[in-house]
């Protein structure tokens, strides 16, 4: 697992380098919650396998070099109008 898990060093096949860290390996025995509660277990399991997306995700898009687009316009319902009544 400590293999695999590219963390510290980038993992290689055929003398071609990864490019990127797509492996998260966890301890499952540290997650196991002595009191039973296994979904308090399993929220923090997810927590910290998930950890690692977000930051390969920017590393994906910037070496690609692909940007967000811009932020849509802020909502206003259409044909909606205020009247009052006198």
């Amino acid at each position: 697992m400590v293999e695999l898990d590219g963390d510290d060093i980038r993992i290689s096949s055929r003398g071609k380098l990864a490019e990127r860290d797509i492996v998260q390996f966890v301890p499952f025995r540290d997650y196991m919650d002595r009191t039973g509660n296994h979904v308090l277990s399993m929220a923090r399991l997810a927590k910290d396998v998930l950890a690692e997306i977000p930051d390969q995700f920017i590393s994906y898009m910037k070496s690609r070099g692909i940007k967000p687009n811009p932020a849509p316009p802020p909502y206003t319902p259409s044909g909606h109008t205020h009247h009052t009544q006198i």
